[in-house]
């Protein structure tokens, strides 16, 4: 009875039983000793681990253990071996060069710290001359990528490029909204790697050897969604980089058009109703002007509705000033494709007026122009009364700058020549801004740009110019008229206090007829 009770309690492990334990810290040292002599990092191959022998009747837990070990010594291996240069690619014969490749791409998987310029200086540099010598070999590859390599280039430059920013909170962003243009950028520490890394997955997309239909299967929907969020990239760098490589993986998968354009779409509505901060708004409408640039006609419906629900609300945003010169560039592309669209887009442009921001004032007026130009009759007859209504206000400013632009619509010659032929309907509309400028405005330029433009009213149609003048006179005399009124009411209702005032016993009811006689 007592031996069996005896038998039931755990032995205490002997040393050859530690040795022959794959869990014992000897046969782990053992195991990495043995896989250090074997295998180096990023050549993608299984080492077997010298020192691990595990007895053929080992039971199921012994068989977890073992691969738990397994795992355990690949990591330890592969931090605890050195980091050491591969052979170049001209001391290694033809067939073994794409192996080559993919080794070196492993190697380059390997990613430091660049924060700290004094850490890992030999293997930032090994690195570096690493990417370089990729950089050379797929420019100048004579034969198809394989599957394997173009797997492993996109889990390389995956592993580069897409690390999460340390880039400040949206919420304190936001409150910088207008000192965007004055900030310095951020310039990431790690872009000499980074450059190396973009100038080689742009030269693989560019490639004729890279295969459409192999490479589709790993630059796939997840990968084009991370490469949009580097756009929010601080390092204006970056950036670039990103569009010209979204513009070429838009240009040869087919494909992931539309999927392109429906990531960037969302991009843009979480920054206009959300955010209102995204550092690469203007590269992507910069992609997106070739993109429109190519649209066939007739239009898509689609493509219509990024315009009216996209592109017009761009306008909302304070930053508007970073990336104004690429959206008035999408914009008026729009409307040289289709000139029925001015009336939808110049009514959006209403719509979002500024009223207190002089500076997006003047940005409108010039996009204005740019549209105007490409507008046809009938659709500038369409937006002609609230469009002029709003020049009228712009013409009125005190901002000399608003003011002086409104003028400058009408050195552009075929706007000037809508304008003349609406000239009745248009005239009445901002003769009076045109008059005041002429009488009461500060500024002298405004002043003498007004007196060109009444000028070419008073040329081409003396008759209306007349009657506009006489209808402002008139106006003016009313006007005059009412003032003059409104003065004599106070002052007859002063006169009406102080004699109150000064007999303060005087009963309530005469009160309510003196108000009654102000009131008549």
């Amino acid at each position: 009875m007592i031996k069996q009770i005896l038998g039931r309690l755990p032995k205490k492990p002997s040393k050859s039983a530690d040795a022959r334990d794959p869990l014992s810290s000897g046969a782990l040292a053992g195991a990495r000793t043995g896989d250090a002599a074997g295998h180096r990092p990023g050549n993608g191959k299984d080492v077997s681990h010298q020192g691990f022998h595990p007895s053929s009747n080992s039971g199921v837990g012994n068989g977890n253990k073992t691969a738990q070990v397994d795992d355990l010594i690949a990591n330890e291996s592969y931090t605890a071996n050195p980091f050491e240069a591969l052979p170049s690619f001209r001391d290694v014969p033809s067939s073994e060069k794409q192996n080559l490749f993919i080794r070196k791409v492993h190697l380059c998987c390997h990613i430091f710290d660049f924060t700290d310029p004094t850490k890992n200086l030999k293997e930032k540099e090994i690195k570096r001359h690493t990417l370089l010598e990729l950089v050379e070999y797929v420019s100048s590859a004579n034969g198809k990528f394989t599957e394997n390599a173009m797997q492993e280039l996109i889990k390389m430059v995956s592993a580069n490029l897409f690390r999460s920013p340390a880039t400040q909170p949206r919420e304190n962003k936001a409150l910088e909204a207008y000192d965007l243009e004055e900030e310095e950028p951020s310039m990431d520490p790690a872009w000499p790697h980074l450059q190396i890394v973009y100038e080689l997955f742009l030269r693989f997309i560019a490639s004729p050897e890279t295969d459409t239909k192999l490479a589709k299967r790993y630059i796939d929907h997840g990968f084009i969604l991370k490469l949009l969020d580097n756009f929010d990239s601080e390092d204006p760098r970056e950036r670039e980089y990103l569009k010209t490589i979204l513009h070429r993986i838009y240009g040869k998968f087919m494909v992931h058009r539309p999927f392109i354009r429906k990531s960037i779409n969302n991009i843009f509505y979480r920054f206009i109703f959300e955010t209102e901060k995204f550092n690469g708004i203007a590269e992507l409408l910069e992609v997106l002007g070739s993109i429109i640039n190519g649209f066939a006609l007739p239009l898509k419906e689609e493509h219509k509705l990024f315009l009216v629900r996209v592109l017009i609300p761009l306008h909302k945003p304070k930053c508007l000033s970073t990336y104004h010169q690429q959206l008035s560039y999408c914009i008026t592309q729009f409307v040289e494709k289709d000139s029925k669209l001015a009336d939808a887009v110049i009514r959006g442009l209403l719509k979002y007026w500024p009223i207190t921001n002089s500076t997006k004032e003047v940005m409108f007026l010039s996009e204005l122009e740019e549209v105007l130009e490409a507008t046809q009759l009938p659709e500038f007859q369409r937006c002609m009364v609230p469009l002029f209504r709003r020049i009228a206000r712009c013409l009125s400013s005190s901002h000399f700058q608003v003011a002086e632009r409104a003028l400058y619509l009408w050195s552009n010659d075929h706007v000037e020549n809508l304008i003349k032929q609406n000239r009745k309907t248009i005239l009445p509309i901002i003769f009076p801004a045109l008059e005041k400028n002429c009488r009461t405005h500060w500024n002298q330029a405004v002043q003498s740009l007004t007196q060109n433009v009444r000028k070419i009213f008073s040329d081409v149609d003396p008759e209306l110019f007349e009657e506009c003048m006489r209808k402002f006179e008139e106006d003016e005399a009313k006007e005059k008229e009412r003032k003059e009124k409104q003065e004599a009411i106070w002052r007859r209702l002063e006169e009406i206090i102080l004699t109150q005032s000064k007999t303060s016993e005087m009963p309530l009811a005469p009160q309510s007829t003196a108000a009654q006689t102000v009131a008549s």
